[in-house]
């Protein structure tokens, strides 16, 4: 058994406001650099053994914050990357709103497209076999996994069964934890978008 504790980015600049996505400089927010900084008190004291983060700017730096606290190395992995939004990377939510295709990418998230960019199924796959990687390398540990709200709910949605296009019943927020324990026999979720105190 490996668990993974899986967790978002604190808020970045954007947040709210405008899809990031791939765009390069997001880095966090005032309030996100408050936001990592509670994370780290709040697990600090589990044994962490590795730590994963997405390459982009605003997972690296909630991904430092613990990694500085637990003298322990960052490793950066295109697997847990957001998805990329192609066309609409950098563009507001409220522009999008009116976009037809921007509505079937939200009710259909397992199959339609995005304008020049990628498809939620591949981000899934490359996830979760990334996390079973680990689990070969990791037997029997913590490993922290810094990603984003989107790669997180579709690691959840397979362990669970869930289908990609009820993935958006699940909520995960800036800065929250949530544990799945992945097994031989399969995965339990032990915590979901845990976001106050966390104990050991």
């Amino acid at each position: 058994m490996t668990t993974f504790l899986l967790l978002r980015h604190a808020a970045h600049t954007l947040t709210g406001d405008v899809l990031a996505g791939h765009t390069p400089g997001v880095h966090l927010s005032r309030q996100g650099q408050q936001q990592a900084q509670q994370l780290v008190a709040r697990l600090a004291a589990l044994p962490i053994a590795a730590i994963y983060s997405s390459p982009l700017e605003r997972t690296m730096q909630t991904a430092q914050a613990l990694a500085s606290r637990l003298n322990l190395p960052v490793q950066a992995s295109a697997s847990f990357a957001e998805i990329d939004f192609g066309e609409w990377s950098g563009q507001r939510f409220d522009e999008l709103a009116g976009d037809p295709r921007w509505q079937a990418w939200n009710s259909f998230r397992s199959s339609a497209p995005l304008p020049n960019g990628g498809l939620m199924l591949e981000v899934q796959w490359r996830a979760v076999a990334a996390l079973q990687s680990l689990c070969q390398q990791y037997p029997d540990q913590l490993v922290a996994i810094v990603s984003h709200a989107d790669v997180i709910k579709a690691v959840i949605a397979h362990y669970l069964g869930l289908h990609l296009d009820l993935f958006q019943r699940i909520e995960i927020s800036p800065a929250s934890a949530s544990v799945i324990a992945v097994h031989e026999w399969g995965a339990r979720l032990i915590r979901l978008n845990d976001t106050g105190e966390f104990s050991s």
